[in-house]
């Protein structure tokens, strides 16, 4: 992961992406399932050099070139796979007194995962 962010579950996707301080640099491209339609968002990002790439459903105001949606499920794929990895180096539970604790010990494995990623390659 480049960049993430914790966020409550009762938030909207859409809620955590417009809270994060993406520090990403132009011609980046953000790839997001189709909770993240909002062309608002779309736009800001586009304004910045980012190119937000969300899974379009089938009746969506702007959509993807058939080339794009592939490309686009093949990446969602590849994270969501990532996801998985990660969620093997977190236990069923954590012990963490404050939410400070619990954000440190979470993201403490997704570091842990990111390392032995590294050290596969």
């Amino acid at each position: 992961p480049v960049e993430y962010t914790f966020t409550p579950g009762s938030y909207h996707d859409m809620q955590g992406l417009r809270g994060m301080p993406l520090n990403l640099p132009e011609g980046s491209t953000l790839y997001a399932d189709a909770a993240y339609t909002d062309y608002t968002t779309d736009d800001m990002l586009s304004d910045d050099g980012i190119r937000l790439l969300a899974a379009r459903n089938a009746n969506s105001k702007r959509p993807h070139e058939p080339w794009v949606e592939y490309l686009i499920s093949i990446s969602r794929k590849r994270i969501e796979v990532s996801f998985s990895d990660i969620a093997k180096y977190v236990p069923k539970t954590i012990h963490a007194v404050t939410e400070k604790g619990f954000l440190i010990k979470l993201i403490a494995f997704i570091w842990g995962y990111t390392l032995d990623r590294m050290l596969k390659l």
